[in-house]
């Protein structure tokens, strides 16, 4: 990264986009505390994640961050259920009953919380994973190319409900997407090239970030 200096409202859905090699990964594993800045600072709220030992940083990814990927990362043995509820249970922290059932709701995981890993469908083993990481009400989810290994159906599925979650929950995401129509669920789209931050648009279309796309590529 070279001189980055960009924020991230609460409450919002923000995509970061950029060729390959932009430095869209690093941005978000620095702004996660996976990676440790050579200069600079980074900032959750009012605290700054570089002065922090590795015990704590890992308490802060532990209470305060929710992190989903491209891979599912459920444990095939345990239902839907299980899964989400499973971080809680080993950090032994009591989830909030209602939030876990609105959840279920705004997923529509609802008939499915039963069902182990391998008869759910790759859309709603992805909204398991989204809801296992919103179930700890974290200050910020951060997703990397979550819909990657999904169909355009079910990557929709998990879109929409990522949308969802930021307009029912107030949840805040920051996604990192090489799709120009998975970033258009974003309310905002920020663009880098050469790990600089070149582009910054809000109520992005597919064709707005297509056009912009095309312009760091040239």
């Amino acid at each position: 990264m070279d001189g980055v200096d960009v924020s991230f409202a609460r409450g919002a859905f923000t995509a970061i986009m950029g060729p390959s090699g932009s430095g869209k990964s690093t941005l978000m594993h620095c702004m996660a505390g996976l990676d440790t800045p050579t200069s600079g600072s980074v900032r959750l709220g009012a605290t700054e994640l570089t002065a922090l030992s590795d015990k704590q940083l890992t308490l802060l990814r532990r209470d305060r961050i929710g992190f989903v990927f491209q891979s599912f990362n459920l444990l095939p043995m345990l239902t839907a259920r299980q899964n989400i509820l499973l971080p809680s249970q080993i950090s032994k922290r009591k989830v909030d009953p209602e939030r876990f059932r609105h959840i279920v709701e705004v997923t529509g995981l609802a008939d499915r919380l039963e069902h182990l890993p391998a008869k759910l469908s790759g859309g709603q083993q992805q909204r398991v994973a989204v809801a296992r990481a919103l179930v700890g009400s974290p200050e910020v989810l951060y997703a990397d190319e979550p819909t990657g290994n999904l169909d355009s159906r079910s990557g929709a599925e998990v879109l929409s409900f990522l949308r969802d979650s930021v307009r029912e929950l107030g949840q805040t995401i920051v996604m990192v997407t090489h799709d120009p129509i998975a970033a258009s669920y974003a309310d905002r789209v920020v663009f880098l090239r050469d790990g600089r931050v070149v582009d910054d648009v809000t109520h992005p279309t597919p064709q707005l970030i297509l056009d912009r796309l095309a312009g760091l590529e040239g």
